[in-house]
């Protein structure tokens, strides 16, 4: 095993040994710069639907059109995946200051290729495990009135909407993944931690930053986060979870916008 120094993993490459309070300091900002900032932003949609009344007969989109024009709505999408990752590449290249390399610091969280066939395989093995179930908790939320209407995707019909939703589903799963599962759990144990704090954390966060959809999608999210957390605890591995969670979305934005006629959605 690799020797552990404060701020990461040395294994024999360059690296800086960051100091706990600036280490500390460095989570809080990549978080406020990313799902963090998105956690915040959802408890408060979800005070402000509470507000409005009974969250049965509300609903809200994911995805929805940038703009009227559609050459723009195009323009707009992408560069919003763009941004919206910009927060990941940090995250990894504050990981390689620590672990002395970027190809280290990938490794470190298993955000590489060195076992394709079985990431792909435990891709569809989780969100076989974590769709059914999720599904099952926001059609009880919906029951009891807890759950807000998910428009899955709300984007017009155009030529590049298909492969839009796809790049949005990679994007989600790039950034929750890596954000909230690789980077949050390295750098926790590098402050000390321990396993069930870190799971615990991870989970929070993701039932945090879901809660604009409602208390169902809350829980149901925070479930796969333990679990999610969990299996990097025991693997170290992050690709089968970005394969995983972009399996689900894809599932859910591509299937709703295909089949939202067709079923009178």
């Amino acid at each position: 095993m690799r020797p552990r120094h404060p701020g990461g993993w040395h294994d024999g490459a360059v690296s800086i040994a960051i100091p706990p309070r600036l280490l500390r300091a460095e989570v809080l900002i990549v978080l406020a710069l990313s799902l963090g900032r998105s956690a915040v932003y959802s408890v408060l949609a979800l005070a402000e639907a509470f507000a409005r009344g009974p969250l049965a007969g509300q609903s809200t989109a994911l995805n929805p059109s940038a703009s009227e024009l559609p050459w723009m709505d195009l323009i707009r999408q992408l560069t919003g995946i763009v941004f919206t990752l910009a927060p990941v590449a940090l995250a990894i290249v504050l990981l390689a200051l620590t672990a002395g390399s970027v190809r280290q610091a990938l490794g470190d969280i298993g955000l590489d290729l060195r076992a394709p066939g079985r990431d792909l395989l435990w891709g569809f093995v989780l969100a076989a495990v974590i769709g059914v179930p999720g599904l099952g908790i926001y059609a009880a939320g919906r029951a009891l009135g807890a759950t807000l209407e998910v428009v899955p995707a709300s984007l017009g019909e155009h030529w590049w909407t298909v492969p839009v939703l796809v790049l949005q589903a990679v994007k989600n799963a790039v950034i929750e993944e890596v954000i909230a599962v690789g980077y949050l759990a390295r750098r926790l144990e590098a402050l000390g931690w321990g396993p069930r704090r870190i799971i615990a954390a991870s989970a929070l966060l993701r039932g945090a930053y879901h809660l604009y959809q409602g208390i169902g999608p809350g829980i149901a999210n925070a479930v796969m986060g333990v679990v999610f957390a969990g299996w990097f605890r025991r693997t170290g591995r992050v690709m089968p979870l970005v394969i995983a969670h972009t399996l689900l979305d894809v599932v859910a934005f591509v299937g709703y916008a295909l089949l939202k006629d067709v079923l009178g959605l």
